[in-house]
């Protein structure tokens, strides 16, 4: 099915609480002007390539919503009536399975299970989809002050898995938050990037791959490609196009005391084909030294102390870190991700205000934040 050009409605990209606004930036920064943050993610206006397009390219986005159409429900009866009159041909397909998922708040229609049963009969009924709780295409039925929206996931699987990180170190960092903790931090892929406790690769990874202007989408599929308003040609061309140019004179570096957490960086750069720009060496954070060439970011996500017995061991790693960094890292800017204010202050490092706590690995982070070391 080829979309009409002309249809325009609600996208909204999902991201973690308190990432809001910085992942507006990043979807205006995509050309979308009228991008609006609100809570839990950002709404601005498009068609299906747009759709398309924003799976493909958004970084910090956790997934896609395309917010099909929306009508007054005050009792269950009319949501039936309305739901049977739908027009769900032009989005959905009566082959492909659908997973139903309602939430009520502040209306008339308060039982969300009654609400969930009565659209699943107008698919099956009115077109013949089937139902299945593992389906990859979810139908979102949201009922708040009587107003029914429906919105269908054109994601499928969350949009931090890229398809390349194959091999994960302890607690990994999802690639959508690194890639907003990067933006936060003012990179933009004109610089080098150094993690000197790399885990799996992840903050170098994403660095590069915005370097070499490498869309994040690239490697996987999309839970639209079974919506009927797909267009095969035209999403072909829209994901061969070229995108941002990018530059092959950077180079990013990982380290970690971990041997097996280098070689799984290592891994997980080549599968996305950027070992010819990485480089990860098995070393303590003492060992750390600069690499030749231009300054530019070192972001280091390390361990918070939840899971370790000693935190007095923590003190020293963080100690160690600012110690190295204060030493050698002169004109660099540096980026800490933490749980625990004090772990921070143990640097000794020129920190700001922290950024606002995020949830991340059942506990609340913030990123820290350094000017130019001197």
């Amino acid at each position: 099915m080829t979309p009409d050009p002309s249809q325009r409605f609600e996208i909204f990209a999902v991201t973690a609480p308190g990432l809001e606004a910085t992942l507006c930036d990043e979807v205006r920064a995509l050309g979308y002007g009228d991008a609006m943050a609100q809570p839990g993610g950002v709404s601005f206006q498009g068609g299906w390539p747009d759709v398309w397009r924003a799976n493909l390219d958004l970084r910090g986005a956790t997934r896609v919503l395309a917010r099909i159409g929306a009508f007054r429900a005050m009792h269950l009866a009319q949501l039936d009536k309305r739901a049977r009159k739908f027009p769900w041909a032009d989005v959905l397909r009566p082959d492909v399975p659908v997973r139903v998922e309602a939430t009520c708040k502040a209306s008339r229609i308060y039982h969300a299970g009654a609400a969930t049963q009565r659209v699943e009969t107008a698919l099956t009924e009115t077109l013949g989809v089937p139902l299945s709780d593992e389906a990859e295409v979810r139908l979102k039925v949201r009922i708040e002050d009587d107003l029914c929206t429906f919105s269908v996931d054109t994601s499928g699987p969350s949009l931090h898995l890229r398809g390349h990180k194959l091999a994960m170190a302890k607690a990994p960092m999802r690639e959508t938050m690194a890639s907003l903790f990067l933006r936060q931090c003012g990179y933009t892929g004109t610089e080098p990037v150094v993690d000197p406790m790399c885990g799996s690769g992840t903050f170098v990874i994403e660095a590069a791959e915005i370097a070499a202007g490498l869309r994040p989408g690239r490697s996987r599929a999309f839970a639209f490609e079974q919506l009927a308003s797909f267009d095969a040609a035209a999403w072909s061309a829209l994901r061969t196009a070229p995108g941002v140019a990018g530059r092959g004179d950077l180079r990013f570096y990982g380290s970690d005391r971990d041997g097996g957490a280098v070689t799984a960086s290592r891994d997980n750069a080549e599968r996305a084909g950027l070992a010819g720009l990485t480089s990860f060496h098995h070393h303590a954070i003492s060992d750390l030294i600069p690499p030749d060439g231009p300054k530019g970011l070192v972001i280091v996500n390390p361990p918070y102390g939840a899971r370790i017995g000693d935190k007095k061991l923590l003190f020293a790693l963080y100690g160690a870190l600012g110690k190295t960094l204060l030493a050698g890292f002169h004109g660099w800017r540096v980026g800490l991700v933490t749980s625990d204010a004090a772990l921070a202050r143990a640097t000794a490092l020129p920190f700001g205000p922290p950024g606002p706590p995020l949830a991340h690995g059942g506990l609340r982070v913030s990123l820290w934040q350094t000017p130019t070391l001197r």
